[in-house]
């Protein structure tokens, strides 16, 4: 059985990935909320989590974040 998400819960699902995704930011940069935000909001990760044809909005923040983490290392987001 499969069940469909409406917009709204998909919505829901990329708010709170976001939440926790500025939060590990913080966590592991030592970055204010703003800058963790801004990072985020900056990055390829969050424009993949923005794009419902990757799916990422299902995965797990911690799935999520080792991306972010490798673009960060790699191509310096910022």
């Amino acid at each position: 059985m499969t069940s469909r998400l409406t917009p709204e819960q998909i919505q829901l699902l990329k708010d709170e990935l976001a939440t926790e995704l500025a939060g590990f930011l913080v966590d592991d940069f030592q970055l204010t909320p703003q800058e963790a935000i801004d990072m985020l909001y900056t990055s390829e990760t969050f424009e993949r989590l923005q794009d419902n044809a990757t799916g990422l909005y299902y995965q797990s923040a911690g799935y999520v974040y080792s991306f972010l983490q490798n673009e960060i290392k790699n191509a310096r987001v910022a």
